[in-house]
């Protein structure tokens, strides 16, 4: 099977609306077979089910809550009764913040438990304690998505089995290319997370783009780009086993 999985991207997003057809038409082109379409909030779920109708069997709906909020156009919190955990200061500055969020964390967790569904997670400045608490929990399907902790800290996700989505914005991040670096081929997976963490900072970055993350991780780890593609789409279909009933070999 030849071909890239965007593990985490956010094409339900404004910046899409004017264009879509051509976004996915040209991620086509760039060899996706399929793209996990995440949601920022409850309000975004109709819109990301209507586009997955749209492009049955390429787009495939990731259902769940961003630890922060827009709470208004110029603010934004962080959630209250979200997936994952993001202690950026900006957002969170007291342990009350912190203890709302790893209360809707858990409440996803155990929704993913009981419907047997693998877990796509942000965990923005919040590596270790997100990791943690997952383990805890006992969810072993999960996805670490544009991780920014410490290499150290991601060896304690590849022992319970985790995996990590690695962007185009690799390129520009010292911090994913030592990520990478340590870990196994085996435990990564691809994303975009468009239309953010792109190649180039404040332009739109789109799913086509996912090759810039398998050139960049084959150049790091020394091994073929095909190697790449392979393994990491082989990843994406053993965490994510629904895309295997579109994308066949």
């Amino acid at each position: 099977m030849h071909g890239y999985i965007d593990c985490h991207c956010h094409i339900s997003a404004g910046d899409f609306d004017k264009d879509i057809e051509d976004v996915i038409e040209n991620s086509k082109k760039a060899g996706l077979l399929a793209l996990l379409a995440v949601a920022e909030h409850a309000g975004e779920f109709d819109k990301i089910i209507a586009l997955s109708q749209r492009f049955p069997g390429f787009i495939f709906p990731c259902l769940g809550v961003h630890p922060v909020q827009e709470a208004s156009p110029d603010q934004q919190r962080g959630a209250s009764l979200q997936v994952g955990l993001d202690f950026t200061p900006r957002y969170v500055n007291n342990e009350a913040d912190k203890e709302s969020q790893r209360q809707v964390l858990i409440c996803q967790a155990q929704i993913a438990k009981e419907l047997d569904l693998p877990l796509n997670v942000h965990s923005r400045s919040a590596g270790r304690p997100t990791i943690h608490l997952l383990k805890e929990q006992g969810v072993e399907k999960v996805l670490l998505h544009a991780f920014d902790g410490k290499p150290s800290v991601a060896m304690e996700g590849v022992k319970a089995g985790y995996f990590f989505s690695i962007p185009p914005s690799i390129i520009r991040s010292e911090q994913k290319q030592k990520l990478v670096k340590q870990l196994p081929l085996e435990n990564i997976c691809l994303e975009t997370d468009s239309p953010a963490l792109g190649p180039e900072k404040q332009v739109r970055n789109e799913p086509k783009n996912i090759s810039i993350s398998a050139e960049y991780i084959s150049k790091i780890k020394g091994v073929a780009l095909e190697k790449v593609i392979e393994v990491t789409t082989q990843n994406a279909l053993r965490l994510f086993p629904k895309l295997k009933l579109a994308i066949r070999p």
